[in-house]
């Protein structure tokens, strides 16, 4: 009777050893509530006791947790639907505060990064989402650790994964894209074309100082053309010639005339004493034609009138 009481005590010992002794690991901490209320100190890793029924463990993991935010969509401020999805790295820095000021700080934190996440989209153009990330990023790290600091939990980073725009808007894009590198592609060539005719310009004067340099230039085109061992030969035909040939066929009658050339106009004669004067007499005036009288008729005075009555 005696043993069996020994065994039972010795059994209920090792269930309340067992019960009371709890494993933290090294990336743990463990919170402690006796009878509800906090406990100061907060268990490391190792092996620690509680007491069983009095005290209530709870087990905070600190390693940094990686939450993908789900796709929120949203229109930016130029008036863009998009959607956009995003990852949030964070840790557990107080693990009393993880478990005392918040019911559940994963929720709690996936919570306000959507939220932070939509007002992220509404406050930024559609080209800052696409090219101007990392300030995002930043902006929205900021809004997720100001809440999170009364939580114990610190936000390590906050990336923007991927941006998802409507078919119109991505057709729209890559019109403008295309755009851009044919208008590139349009002053290359431009710049080109003008750095070419400075070398030619140069070269033309080159040749103009040295005509033998044309001949050279000539001869060497026509070594280029055999090289090919074609049946037909086309030579080029200096300018300069067909303006020699313009000059020599000029007609004779296009040349200007010599002083010795030109014909002599014929002397006047000489005037006698009569014909000068006649010469100096004024030209009498051509007579006027005669108009055709017109009959006046006259009115009786006032004498006559009196006689007769």
């Amino acid at each position: 009777m005696l043993i069996e009481l020994l065994i039972a005590i010795l059994v209920i010992g090792v269930v309340c050893v067992a019960a009371s002794t709890k494993v933290i690991k090294q990336y743990e901490r463990g919170v402690v509530l006796r009878f509800g209320r906090l406990q100061e100190r907060t268990r490391g890793p190792g092996i620690t006791m509680i007491i069983p029924g009095v005290d209530r463990l709870r087990k905070v993991n600190l390693q940094i947790v990686t939450m993908p935010v789900p796709a929120q969509e949203g229109i930016t401020r130029d008036n863009v639907t998009v959607r956009v999805d995003a990852v949030v790295y964070f840790r557990v820095e107080d693990a009393a505060r993880a478990v005392v000021n918040v019911e559940d700080y994963l929720f709690a934190v996936g919570q306000v990064a959507q939220t932070s996440l939509r007002s992220i989209i509404g406050k930024s153009d559609l080209d800052d989402l696409l090219s101007n990330r990392e300030r995002l990023n930043q902006g929205l790290e900021l809004m997720i650790d100001s809440p999170a600091l009364g939580w114990g939990v610190h936000i390590d980073r906050v990336e923007i994964k991927d941006v998802s725009l409507p078919e119109s808007m991505k057709r729209s894009i890559a019109r403008q894209a295309e755009a851009e590198r044919e208008r590139r592609s349009r002053v290359i060539s431009a710049d080109g074309e003008y750095q070419a005719s400075r070398k030619l310009s140069d070269a033309a004067h080159v040749m103009a100082d040295t005509p033998a340099a044309l001949q050279l230039r000539l001869l060497e085109t026509v070594v280029e053309v055999a090289a090919e061992k074609n049946s037909t030969l086309v030579l080029p035909f200096p300018v300069e010639l067909l303006q020699f040939v313009d000059r020599i066929h000029q007609p004779a009658a296009e040349k200007p005339r010599t002083p010795a050339e030109e014909p002599e106009e014929p002397e006047a004669p000489e005037l006698t004493e009569a014909e000068r004067q006649a010469a100096e007499l004024p030209e009498e005036p051509a007579p006027t034609p005669a108009l055709p009288k017109q009959r006046v008729t006259e009115e009786p005075t006032e004498t006559e009138v009196l006689g007769t009555a």
